[in-house]
């Protein structure tokens, strides 16, 4: 077992419900070890500078296990190698600069809690010799290799509050209401929450749908009494031989931004069948708030596993959840993969059976 004496603990891409519990979770672990834990602020924006990191001690993450958010603050701007950035010592190469930071901090291994844009970067710092071990966090729950990723049980509760309240006014005035949520290229909110909440139609990714079909399924409800629809639509679905809808394109670093999709099928479906129609965008209401229970304990779990595998002398992995136990697996298996809703699942069968249409058939 190595002598680990001091680690770092970041927090990457986009906030989500748990990333506070992670970090108590890892500084507490630490404590508890009796080594030290810097909390480096901005992902790894953080080894930028001498001055960008923060010892952490149990006092400081005392409360925040219920707290959206991060304390340490994150950063989503696709990957930073691609160009130099301006330090107090002139432009420098980014990777080479952190490497700099990270020896002279004198740092043991870091925790890197993300997505897979963020577990990738760890990757390629890991092999330049920065012993690191990921988290995966994300809404999406798309990270292959773990059954789940902490936010996501957050984010689908919510939604399905959304659409609670949502039945209640679309019955009263006999609309057909539009729901769109988050996940990317992903349906795993949209299946979750559009089943638990009882929508008529769920469409995702994974299947490419037929806006007549889902019309057809709306005029379907009319004809034996149900006067009013719930349509349940992830931001990554795409129409049968169309594309995905953009608020705006890739830029350099930047990846694309997925959006707009709930307004074009109301907008559809309101003309296919002569119903009043209403969109509602859950957006970033998804990745705020407090954590879940289950989140909570899910992620408290995975920074503990991840700091005990850095004291073991493990490198280069990502704590994963494998039901009912935490493991782990290799970055290498994570980074360019993604984890999809299969269309022949169990949960989009279930779905089926009820009469929940995806507009496929």
């Amino acid at each position: 077992m190595s002598k680990v004496r001091r680690i770092g603990v970041l927090t990457g891409g986009g906030d989500a419900p748990g990333l506070n519990a992670v970090i108590r979770a890892v500084v507490k672990s630490s404590y508890n070890y009796g080594i030290e834990c810097l909390g480096l602020e901005n992902s790894f924006d953080g080894l930028l500078e001498t001055n960008r990191h923060t010892v952490l001690t149990p006092r400081n993450v005392t409360g925040i296990l219920r707290v959206g958010g991060t304390i340490l603050g994150t950063v989503n701007r696709g990957n930073p190698f691609l160009k130099p950035i301006d330090t107090s010592d002139g432009p420098k190469d980014y990777a080479e600069r952190c490497m700099e930071m990270f020896h002279k901090l004198q740092i043991d291994g870091i925790v890197v809690i993300g997505g897979d844009g963020t577990l990738s970067i760890a990757h390629e710092f890991n092999k330049k010799g920065m012993p690191i071990i990921g988290v995966p966090k994300t809404i999406d729950n798309d990270i292959v290799g773990t059954t789940n990723c902490f936010g996501f049980d957050t984010a689908v509760a919510f939604a399905t509050d959304a659409i609670d309240r949502l039945h209640t006014t679309a019955q009263a005035h006999q609309r057909v209401m539009v729901v769109e949520v988050m996940g990317r290229y992903a349906g795993w909110i949209a299946l979750y929450s559009g089943v638990a909440g009882g929508a008529d139609v769920i469409m995702v990714p994974e299947i490419p749908y037929d806006i007549d079909i889902v019309a057809q399924r709306i005029k379907e409800r009319d004809s034996f009494g149900a006067k009013f629809s719930i349509v349940v639509v992830a931001e990554g679905a795409v129409p049968r031989g169309g594309k995905v809808s953009l608020v705006k394109a890739a830029d350099g670093g930047y990846v694309e931004r997925l959006g707009g999709v709930g307004h074009r099928v109301a907008a559809e479906l309101e003309k296919l069948t002569g119903k009043e129609t209403r969109t509602v965008v859950l957006g970033h209401l998804q990745r705020g708030g407090s954590p879940t229970s289950f989140d909570r304990m899910l992620a408290t779990r995975f920074g503990a596993m991840a700091v005990e595998l850095l004291v073991k002398g493990e490198s280069d992995r990502m704590v994963a959840f494998h039901p009912p136990e935490i493991g782990s697996i290799p970055l290498a298996d994570v980074g360019g993969k993604m984890r999809l809703v299969p269309a022949d699942g169990d949960v989009v069968r279930t779905a089926k059976s009820l009469g929940i249409s995806f507009g496929d058939e």
